[in-house]
């Protein structure tokens, strides 16, 4: 446990996995801790996948998951957070109050995934066009919906 949360390790680092009610608390308490920068935060969506996902006993899987790394530039040391985010709420708290630099890395996680971030100052769209419909990482999202859009190539022979 680190702070009240469950632990685990993956490929040698150490991840700690709170619930969405405690991943603010757990993240201002890491960055206490000297984890004050945030290198990533990424979202996984776990729809279809049945092999073991590491989770420590307590943790209840969700699709959805955000994993941010923190890194610990003194100490030379990451953890990396790991929340379980449910399909039918698919929303969690912005940690953007506190590490300005995951702006752009939770809004391209609403843009394509569709988890909401609340809280975050700008939650628009940053990769696809604002009138698209739809996250186009989700597992769900139908095959074949994204037009492909080719430019004119100039035959210079």
């Amino acid at each position: 446990m680190l702070h009240d949360s469950p632990t685990s390790e993956s490929a040698g680092q150490p991840c700690v996995h709170p619930d969405r009610d405690s991943y603010l608390d757990l993240v201002a308490k890491l960055r206490e801790d000297g984890y004050w920068l945030c290198t990533d935060l990424t979202g996984v969506d776990y729809l279809g996948y049945e092999a073991p996902r590491n989770l420590p006993e307590g943790v209840d899987p969700q699709r959805f998951e955000i994993v941010a790394n923190l890194l610990d530039p003194s100490a030379r040391r990451r953890i990396r957070v790991r929340v379980q985010v449910p399909e039918g709420d698919a929303s969690i708290a912005s940690i953007t109050g506190m590490h300005p630099g995951v702006d752009f890395h939770e809004r391209e996680t609403w843009d394509l995934f569709g988890i909401h971030f609340e809280g975050h100052p700008h939650l628009t769209r940053i990769l696809m066009p604002d009138e698209w419909e739809g996250h186009p990482l989700r597992k769900d999202y139908a095959v074949g919906n994204i037009p492909v859009q080719f430019k004119a190539a100039g035959n210079s022979r």
